[in-house]
């Protein structure tokens, strides 16, 4: 490994330090939840958005709002329905009588964390509102365009259970989303936990590590983590087996995959890998990163032919089968 790397490295451990203290003060009001915790840093730190998947009461939202509060960042909580309008997210121009002249009223998401809570249950438009948002972290209203302040982090949940009422993210939408984390339940002792610390009247006070100028500057020294050519050309072969897994010998899943992943999926798995060794402490990425992130990043990309959906393959196995029959450099 050359001096450059080594150097590297012991700055990364350096800059990495508050990761630590951010996950803790989390732990105050959170318990357990380590993935969605690192998922959600790891958005913070490359700007890519992240969808949460689960049933009610997994403390989806108290995470993103402990985060928030931990690392000085401003957080708006946007609650889906399907009478929203696209103006109720992104403001509208309001008409001042004293000037005579049409003003910009800013709306919610103007802000670094937008939780969009039960993201499937607004309509088409508001989504198409939304999706300017993520994908150019600008807003349009009336005839001017507005940038977004830096950190922006769309962070969506949505309920698996309740399809009453919903209108399911279409794929371009989903591609948006750098990390879908499937939210679990709590074991027991986790949940023994939870039940002595929240049937208390007072909540634990969560003090900020960070300020919003030193997470940015984060950011940039993850974009320095080092990727050597090997590992580079190991991500690419991951997305063209799930375009063509004949080609990469993973037979399991032929005539499985309908859609493979897109292009955006390779840059969100180099984005997250170097993001996972930065919350690691280390300045280059091996494969245990992609690894790690892998499920997160392409499972919601992929989409399954008919014939797998009748078999019921998961598309976590997919993915098994290919990270699994992939060669590892």
């Amino acid at each position: 490994m050359s001096v450059d790397v080594m150097a590297l490295n012991e700055a990364i451990k350096q800059d990495s330090q508050f990761i630590d203290r951010a996950l803790n003060e989390a732990s105050k009001v959170v318990v357990g939840q380590r993935e969605m915790l690192e998922g959600i840093l790891m958005g913070l730190l490359t700007g890519g958005h992240v969808l949460l998947e689960g049933v009610p009461g997994l403390a989806k939202t108290l995470t993103i709002s402990s985060i928030s509060q931990a690392i000085s960042l401003d957080f708006q909580r946007i609650q889906f329905t399907p009478d929203l309008l696209p103006t109720d997210l992104i403001g509208t121009m309001i008409f001042n009588p004293k000037s005579g002249e049409f003003t910009p009223k800013k709306g919610p998401v103007f802000t670094n964390i937008a939780l969009a809570d039960e993201i499937n249950r607004a309509p088409a438009k508001v989504q198409s509102a939304l999706l300017e948002a993520m994908a150019e972290k600008q807003v349009t209203i009336g005839e001017q365009t507005y940038k977004l302040d830096k950190p922006f982090l769309v962070l969506a949940t949505q309920n698996p259970l309740e399809q009453e009422g919903t209108y399911p993210l279409p794929e371009a939408q989903m591609d948006r989303f750098m990390f879908k984390i499937i939210v679990k339940h709590p074991s027991r002792e986790e949940e023994m936990e939870i039940l002595n610390k929240m049937s208390l009247n007072s909540m634990p006070e969560i003090q900020p590590v960070i300020s919003k100028e030193e997470l940015i500057r984060a950011g940039e020294r993850v974009d320095s983590i080092y990727v050597d050519e090997k590992i580079k050309n190991y991500i690419v072969d991951i997305i063209m087996a799930t375009r063509k897994p004949e080609e990469y010998n993973v037979h399991s899943v032929d005539g499985m995959i309908q859609v493979g992943c897109s292009p955006r999926a390779t840059i969100s798995l180099i984005r997250a890998s170097k993001a996972h060794a930065f919350l690691r402490g280390r300045g280059y990425v091996t494969t245990e990163d992609i690894r790690a992130v892998a499920y997160h990043v392409l499972c919601h990309r992929l989409i399954l032919t008919y014939e797998a959906e009748a078999e019921e393959i998961s598309k976590e196995k997919v993915v098994t089968d290919i990270l699994n029959a992939v060669e590892v450099p």
